[in-house]
């Protein structure tokens, strides 16, 4: 089993992916035992093996600075994987997460941060080469306990007036991250799930693009 792209890399309609036992995901086909990718996007590989190309118009590519909406999806020794809704997981590290020291002998990581937990965090390495690094250490970020998150495509758009008004309208706080996800924070929680309705009906009816 050999895989000739690097994850995450650009790759452009049939490229050489992977020769061997691997999944056909999204964006790839196969011939033989060989795997290519379909269309330009971003190759991505999974734990299953699974081999996939996330189209470039619709992919969120890292920027530092960022403010995204993640999900935890895998908890490492002294790390966090985040799924940022992009071909690159976010890492974030233990240091970037509490200011106090850890003792990671005696601390379950799933104590602080556990898998499925939604977090509002922000890009502060990404060069390409590598998956970006997060920090939740500064003011407004960190895990998210009570929140409705929603995924946006590319043409969706909300404006900070469209945004103020909503927030008025059903008292509940809105965050958009730059990874095409939002979230609704409630006040009132029968309220935010009207807000969710509203945003969606909306979108269907292509009142915010």
């Amino acid at each position: 089993m050999v895989i000739f792209k690097k994850n995450g890399s650009l790759v452009y309609p049939c490229s050489l992916l992977a020769e061997g036992n691997y999944k056909t995901g999204i964006g790839v086909y196969r011939e033989n035992n060989r795997f290519f990718s379909s269309f330009l996007g971003y190759f991505k590989t999974d734990y299953n093996n699974t081999l996939n190309v996330v189209p470039i118009k619709s992919v969120y590519v890292p920027v530092v600075g960022d403010i995204v909406i993640g999900k935890i999806i895998e908890i490492g020794i002294s790390s966090w994987t985040v799924d940022i809704n992009s071909p690159y997981n976010g890492i974030l590290q233990l240091s970037e997460t509490i200011s106090r020291p850890i003792d990671l002998v005696k601390t379950d990581l799933r104590e602080i941060l556990n898998i499925g937990d939604i977090i509002i965090a922000k890009v502060i390495v990404f060069d390409l080469t590598r998956d970006p690094l997060l920090t939740i250490k500064e003011s407004k970020l960190g895990r998210v306990r009570e929140g409705y998150m929603l995924e946006l495509s590319k043409e969706e758009k909300l404006s900070e007036r469209k945004i103020k008004d909503i927030e008025e309208k059903f008292k509940c706080s809105i965050v958009v991250g730059k990874n095409k996800r939002l979230l609704i924070i409630p006040k009132k929680n029968e309220k935010a799930l009207s807000a969710i309705e509203y945003i969606i009906k909306n979108i269907e009816r292509g009142r915010f693009k």
